[in-house]
């Protein structure tokens, strides 16, 4: 039986005292495969950075990161109001996120920025009043 490559997280809206969990796990299990160090950090910065999104914006989420064939395929699948232009919601600096996220220091409007400068590839699609699903693809 070979190794389990899967992994799976739930994530609560508006929990940030678990922000960052899948992320440094998805970190341990790309270390254990002895993985490059550069796109471990810049897997780990994409991913973190989605995470973040989902307790910023979503009610809820699930994180599913498959290790395969050479390549990281993570996918972040939330239950929430969704984004209403993906095209601005891209954009350097842009956030809807609520004051109370901004105090807390995050909301800065560059998750989406930072996930697409590091992922070897973006995919989002978006519902608005369902929700979002991001993947990101890691090439190793």
């Amino acid at each position: 039986m070979g190794e389990q490559n899967q992994l799976v997280f739930n994530v609560e809206g508006g929990d940030f005292t678990r922000a960052g969990y899948a992320s440094s796990q998805i970190k341990k299990l790309l270390k254990r495969l002895n993985v490059d160090a550069g796109i471990i950090k810049r897997t780990v910065v994409a991913a973190y950075e989605a995470e973040v999104n989902i307790v910023a914006h979503a009610y809820s989420g699930t994180i599913y990161a498959d290790v395969e064939d050479k390549q990281i395929i993570i996918r972040f699948v939330d239950e929430g109001p969704g984004i209403e232009d993906i095209e601005k919601a891209m954009e350097e600096g842009y956030s809807t996120a609520s004051d109370a996220v901004r105090e807390m220091g995050f909301g800065a409007g560059m998750g989406l920025a930072n996930i697409k400068k590091n992922a070897d590839k973006l995919d989002i699609s978006s519902e608005v009043d369902k929700g979002t699903t991001l993947e990101i693809r890691m090439m190793y």
